[in-house]
Parts: C-alpha cells; structure tokens; sequence
C-alpha cells in the first residue's frame, strides 16, 4: 500500500518517517483533530516548507497523508469512499497553510465537489507554531447563500467540537430533505444540466425532451439545472461556480446521476466526473440506453450494440495509475498491452464484426424488397417523431397489435403488416422508430439497416402529434431527416394526429396552412379520409 501522496524528492529519511508515522495517530471522535497531532502537523509542514494534508475517516484514523507544494496540496483519488446518494464521503480533510490566512476557495470547491464531510486549513505562525484552524462544512440546504458554513477560527486547544455527532446530524438533515429516496431500491435519481448558447426558451424546450426521455428510460428527474453560456468548449462545459453548485444540489436531493443535454466529449465527460464523483452521462448515452431497453430482435440488438461502441470507443479512458498497468500473455514477449489498448483492441474487434453481420442484414432486407417489388405490392411506411402515435395509427389501419405507450421511443424494431383498401388496392404498411430532434451520429450509422426499408417507400405517411407545443419544430427535424436521407422521391402526406386533444377551429387551420389530414388514431372513424388520400395517392403512383 502507498503510504504517501504527492511530491516527496528532496525530503529528508527522518522527515519521511514522521510523514508515515501520522498514520499511527488516532483522533477521538469528538475532536476534529487532536492537538499533539496538529501541532507536530505544523511543525513539520513548517520544517519542509510545504503544505502537509490528512484525510481521517470517522473512526478517527488517518486514511491519507498528502506532501503538497508551497501554495496547495492535491487530494488523491478517494474511489474506494464510496458515497450513498444524499451521504458526504466519510473523510475530513485538514491540511496546513504556510501563512495565516483562511480556507481558499480550492479547499471550499474540493469540500463541496468531493463531498468531504469537512474541510480545515491549519495556519502556521512563527517557528512552525500553530496559530488557528479554520474550518467548513456542508449545508443540508441553501437558500440562495454559500452551499456551505464556515465555522468560526478554533484555537488549538479548542479542538473538541462533538465532531462525529456534527456529521452525522448533518447526514440525517440530508436524508429529510431527499424525502423518501431508498438508496438500494435500484432506481436513478438525476439532476439534468443545459449549457446552452441559445435563447432560454429553446433550452428550456430542449430540457423538456431530456425530462421526456429520462423518464422513458425510468429515471426519476429531481430538478433542472439551465446555464447560458457563448463559449462551450471549455474543460468542464459548465462553469466553476456552477459545477459547484450542482455537486452540492445532486448531494441534497440524493442525485445518482447528472445528465447533460449536450454531448460531451471524451475529456469533458472525464473531467466533470473526476470533479463531481457522481454518475454523468449526456443526452446520446441517455438515448443508446432507452434503445438498449427497446430492442428485441436480433436486428435490434446488433444496431444498438455498434452504436455503443462506437460511441464509447473514444471514452475508453481509465484513471490515473490504470493506463500503466501491464497485461502481457503467456508466453508473450515484450511488455505486453496496457488494459486500455486492450480495452480498445476488443471493441474496435467487436466493432468489425457488428458491422460485417449488419451488412448481412441489409443485403437479406435487400432481397426482400426486391421481391415485394416482383410482387408488385405498394409500401407505405409510417415515420414521425417519437411518441407522435405512429404505432397506434398502424394498428387502427391493420387491426394488429404493436406495443403502444405514451413514451418516448417505446417502438424500435420496425413491424410491416399488409392493408387492404377499400377499392382492393393492397399494400404493405410499416412503422419505423421515432426520429428526434438531435438523433446521435453513431445511432443513425447503425440503424441504416432499418431507415434503408424507407429508399422503397411509394408514400410517406408523416405523423405528427399537434396537441404538442413544439410540433412545428418536430416537423422541421423529421422532414431535414427525410432530405438528408434523400427520400423526395416518395409521395408523403401530413397525418396530423391527437387533433381531439386540440381546439377544432385550430385543427381546421392547421389542416389548411400544413396540407395535412387531421385524424385522431384511436378513433377509427377519423381515418375514412386519410384512407382516402392514401389509397388515391398509390393508384396515381403506379398508374405512372
């Protein structure tokens, strides 16, 4: 086990020995730290001119002892303290100061961040003597204020503060105010974060999809977090201030994971994880999720599964000591693969052969439709933003029975049905999955197997839900999807759809300035005019 953390070179044998003795000190439970210790602490950190850390658990052990520079000290990983949802870490930090000033913001950013259960600067004053400790801990709620207290400056022999019984009050103060929350029930809690460069209610609008999809997914979203910003680039996408306050919010409403509408890029995604100690994923992880939970075919699963990987494969990253850890086979010379080139090797391996069974699959479906076109038979395919009611106007057309649940994506594996008009004019008829606003890269790569089926269409039937507030934008994202598939060959009509929930006198409008046919999919008596339209359009189709 590595007894010290950070820079020991130039540091004397003796001095070495009394930095590993600190881990032989107890503290009782009612004392910060005892003050044999913390006068020896600023001896030392005096002698050698630098900053010393400890980080003590709540047994009163010392954990970590830290050798830091003149102006700072660098906590290690701290992984193995695993927090619960709404629990601090299990470790204080006290560390000394040179000079005789108070916590910095960096100890109040680190307290905060790594949810430490407090954080103490010990000041130093002539001849390495001990002058004061200053301290803070986290506050269960924050009304606008600092998310944190800093308790008044103790003298050393005033280090008797009821500790452990502080910390714990603190605990149980979380604990109310996350309600009810069980933290072995299984279920995610996610704070969700918009960095936008928009207008506020575009963000907002866009928030609203994610709050959509989190919950399509079975998460429950505890609360919103919008920051404007112009320049996205930065380390951490969020600003320092921000992320401060989001480390501390997850921490009250016992968050599990934070969910950013925008995509984060590989070192973004690390940086705000290794900040935060909390799950974070974007918007494309929180959608390959909902599709891994939709897919049940093979087809499905193989689509899903590539897109995974290959958004993962550059996020294939580890921490700190891990890179250089050496994996080499028996018999194997050199020094063998570091664990992420394995890691890389095997996906880009698995890769490959995703790819090599998909291009299968589009040759078999290829074959297919040639022998629907032999046949002669029309195709109609259903298309559409997710939960516009797509699945519910196939079954209301063919009287079959696809799943059907008002969330979003709850179709993913595309199903055709035959249908019979009313002058015998036959055709066949499919659903495809959702389209939405931002359809990840890699999503839209691997499912080109299933958007393929559209190339044979002879009509689109375009289904739009206009009991949403935000249907003319949905329309402009499905209708670009068409355009850069290059699917204006096909005929297409406007199925405006859920008009009862919607004003009659504003379906009529709509119907007029967006050429559509307003129905409403569960009430079959709607449908005698779309059906019309349909069957009008393909006899006019393959009459050319």
């Amino acid at each position: 086990m590595k007894r010290l953390f950070g820079n020991t070179i130039g540091l004397k044998a003796y001095q070495i020995r009394r930095l590993e003795n600190f881990y032989r000190r107890r503290i009782q439970p009612q004392f910060l730290i005892s003050q044999e210790l913390v006068r020896d602490l600023s001896q030392l950190s005096y002698e050698i001119r630098r900053q010393i850390g400890m980080l003590i658990d709540r047994q009163g052990k010392v954990a970590y002892v830290i050798v830091g520079d003149q102006k700072k000290i660098v906590i290690p990983s701290i992984d193995d303290y695993r927090a619960a949802p709404g629990r601090l870490k299990g470790l204080r930090c006290i560390h000394t100061h040179l000079a005789n000033e108070p916590l910095t913001d960096d100890d109040l950013t680190d307290l905060a961040l790594l949810r430490l259960d407090m954080m103490a600067a010990v000041t130093n004053g002539e001849a390495g003597k001990t002058e004061q400790i200053y301290a803070a801990h986290i506050i269960p709620a924050n009304s606008g204020g600092k998310p944190y207290r800093i308790l008044p400056p103790l003298a050393p022999s005033k280090l008797d503060i009821n500790c452990l019984a502080l910390i714990q009050a603190l605990e149980d103060e979380l604990a109310r105010l996350s309600g009810w929350h069980k933290p072995d029930s299984g279920k995610e809690r996610a704070l969700l974060v918009s960095v936008s460069s928009t207008s506020k209610s575009k963000a907002l609008e866009s928030l609203a999809e994610l709050n959509a999809l989190a919950k399509s997914s079975g998460i429950e979203v505890i609360g919103n977090v919008i920051q404007q910003r112009k320049l996205q680039k930065s380390r951490f996408l969020i600003g320092p201030g921000k992320l401060q306050e989001l480390a501390i919010g997850a921490l009250q409403q016992a968050a599990t994971v934070i969910i950013f509408d925008q995509e984060l890029g590989p070192s973004q995604i690390r940086a705000i994880a290794d900040q935060i100690e909390l799950k974070v994923i974007d918007r494309t992880q929180l959608i390959l999720d909902i599709f891994a939970q939709r897919a049940q075919t093979r087809v499905g699963k193989l689509q899903v599964e590539l897109a995974q990987l290959k958004y993962l494969l550059p996020r294939l990253i580890l921490k700190n000591t891990a890179m250089s850890r050496l994996t080499g086979g028996i018999g194997g010379r050199g020094p063998g693969e570091t664990k992420l080139e394995i890691n890389r090797r095997r996906a880009r391996d698995r890769i490959a052969n995703l790819e090599r069974q998909l291009v299968a699959v589009r040759k078999h479906r290829k074959q297919q439709r040639s022998q629907r076109q032999k046949k002669g038979l029309p195709v109609i395919s259903i298309i559409g933003y997710t939960n516009a009611g797509k699945s519910t106007l196939l079954n209301s057309l063919t009287k079959s029975s696809v799943l059907v649940e008002s969330r979003l994506f709850a179709t993913l594996d595309p199903s055709s049905h035959r249908l019979k008009f009313p002058r015998d004019t036959e055709v066949i008829i499919s659903d495809t999955v959702g389209f939405i606003k931002v359809l990840p890269k890699d999503l839209s790569v691997a499912f080109r197997a299933t958007l393929e089926e559209l190339e044979s269409a002879d009509l689109l039937l375009h289904v739009i839900d206009v009991s949403n507030p935000h249907y003319l934008a949905q329309i402009d994202s499905v209708e670009q999807i068409i355009s850069d598939l290059n699917l204006g060959h096909a005929a297409l009509i406007r199925v405006l759809n859920k008009t009862d929930l919607v004003n009659p006198a504003i379906t009529q409008k709509l119907s007029r300035t967006l050429n559509g046919t307003a129905i409403s999919a569960k009430q079959k008596s709607t449908l005698l005019p779309l059906i019309h339209r349909m069957e009008t359009l393909i006899e006019s189709t393959h009459r050319r």
